[in-house]
């Protein structure tokens, strides 16, 4: 049976108006909590799209810490964070084979897959699977589950929250912190076309933490609407998409250095590699000017 998608697992939450700060990162962070469990068997069982969408739960959980990040963050979340970095690793090594592969099984890369890469993707894709279903299945992943749920429920940083007196409204700090975040990542980007690949996977990263939180937002409490948003979520998710395609592209075409043929041939790129190195710079930098038009922060302006 195919695991459950990330909607069909959302809890039911309350009225956007009823919402402060603290239970609408209850609803966000339960939610992904959620999402993992429904799709631990699935991903056990060696299913790709599970490995992805448990990983996805993650990065929208740490999204929301960073988001929340005055009000949530205390000495159990940095204890958290660390665990949540172990159980990534194997998560990510698996996400990478599976992206991979699916590469070299493509009609346009297939010959060249298998005269310059051979057999070693299909045994790596093997082994990174099987470390992941061990940590998947370990004790410690099961305890970690456990503490991020109880975290979320009744960490220390509730009862910091209730203590305070100085609460702000909801609206007001998350059109803030959107605010906060679209002109940073407005800034970071000028320099994309320039940028290493490392820097542009940072890039990516809080590209993608930032589309998380506008789909968070409109989603999983409605604080707004699709519309309202829709000029500033769909650029980023092109953005971070094409990033994230630049990066994999990169990884597959250095595969060929360990190949059986790599001192043979010389042809070590990839079929149309340079031009669609290009094509999703381009896309990755069209996606920047748009969501670097003043447009784009209209409706964070116009909430508060």
């Amino acid at each position: 049976m195919a695991a459950p998608s990330r909607t069909s697992s959302r809890r039911k939450v309350p009225a956007a108006a009823s919402l402060d700060c603290a239970t609408t990162f209850q609803a966000m962070a339960l939610d992904c909590v959620a999402a993992i469990k429904a799709h631990h068997s699935s991903a056990c069982a060696g299913d790709a799209e599970a490995v992805h969408q448990i990983r996805v739960a993650i990065t929208r959980l740490r999204a929301a810490v960073a988001f929340f990040e005055p009000i949530v963050v205390d000495t159990e979340w940095l204890r958290l964070k660390k665990e949540i970095a172990w159980l990534n690793g194997p998560l990510g090594a698996a996400r990478d084979s599976d992206v991979l592969v699916a590469y070299a099984r493509r009609k346009r890369y297939r010959a060249w897959a298998q005269r310059m890469i051979g057999e070693q993707l299909d045994q790596r894709q093997m082994r990174d699977h099987r470390l992941l279903v061990r940590a998947l299945r370990s004790v410690r992943t099961q305890h970690l589950i456990s503490a991020m749920a109880g975290w979320i429920r009744r960490g220390p940083w509730l009862a910091r929250w209730q203590r305070r007196k100085d609460t702000e409204a909801l609206q007001i700090y998350c059109a803030r912190e959107l605010d906060r975040w679209h002109g940073r990542l407005v800034h970071k980007g000028r320099r994309l076309k320039t940028l290493g690949a490392s820097r542009r996977h940072r890039l990516r990263i809080k590209f993608k933490r930032f589309r998380y939180m506008l789909e968070a937002l409109t989603e999983t409490v409605s604080l707004w609407g699709h519309r309202e948003l829709r000029h500033l979520h769909r650029p980023a998710k092109r953005l971070q998409r094409a990033l994230g395609d630049l990066r994999d592209l990169k990884r597959f075409a250095d595969l060929a250095g360990d190949g059986p043929q790599a001192k043979k041939d010389k042809a070590k790129k990839p079929p149309g590699y340079r031009r669609r190195k290009e094509k999703l710079l381009g896309a990755c930098l069209a996606s920047h000017r748009e969501i670097a038009t003043p447009l784009a922060g209209s409706i964070l302006q116009n909430s508060i």
